[in-house]
């Protein structure tokens, strides 16, 4: 059965990387499973057929045979747990990966997306200042407690698994922002992250579809 993945059809990340099906394009890079890409603008986003796939109207989706799945974090688990590749074989192991996976997706990108919320929605407010230095030391306070985790190894938890996936997916948000540059550590840990081949291949298909869209090619809205 053919994997079925959405995404956006014109993607607000400018082609960066950032939209969250780029997760579920490496995880499948990464255990070797071929699968398809249904384009979707957001006005199809909004409608019935998508809804009842995704009930809150978002990309990414995942469809394989009679199993429809939402939620890239849930998307990106189901993969690790069905193929080998993203979780050890030790089941002690296995749990301490799939923490990580967690603690990416629920400790680190909280404050991270809090901060893009900042910038993109609140900038003309009068308190806008106060509130990114405050969002802003949150961030600091989890990369510090993370650099120090991670030190100079070069993964969470021995081997890469899905955990440093996810990690390395959330952090990348803060790429550009100047403050990973304060975590020389953890700067090396996603350009690691960045140089897999499968995060290239994905990387490389969900460039694509922004190219197309920007140039007018397949995809255009």
């Amino acid at each position: 059965m053919t994997i079925t993945i959405t995404a956006f059809e014109r993607s607000p990340d400018g082609g960066k990387g950032l939209a969250r099906d780029m997760r579920v394009r490496w995880a499948l890079e990464e255990v070797g499973q071929p699968y398809d890409v249904r384009l979707l603008s957001f006005k199809a986003m909004k409608e019935p057929t998508h809804l009842a796939l995704h009930p809150f109207g978002q990309i990414p989706t995942y469809e394989e045979g009679d199993l429809a799945l939402f939620e890239s974090g849930a998307i990106v688990f189901h993969i690790a747990e069905r193929h080998v590749g993203l979780l050890p074989d030790d089941a002690n192991a296995r749990a301490r990966a799939i923490t990580w996976m967690f603690a990416a997706l629920t400790t680190l990108e909280p404050p991270i997306v809090d901060r893009e919320v900042a910038r993109y929605l609140e900038g003309d407010e009068s308190w806008y200042e106060q509130r990114l230095s405050a969002v802003e030391e949150r961030i600091r306070k989890r990369l510090s407690e993370l650099s120090g985790r991670v030190g100079d190894a070069d993964w969470l938890d021995g081997d890469f698994s899905v955990g440093d996936l996810q990690m390395v997916s959330v952090l990348l948000r803060l790429k550009g922002s100047g403050i990973l540059d304060e975590y020389p550590n953890l700067s090396a840990y996603i350009a690691r992250g960045e140089a897999r081949p499968a995060y290239k291949r994905a990387f490389d298909a969900q460039l694509a579809v922004f190219t197309a869209a920007s140039t007018g090619g397949e995809g255009l809205l």
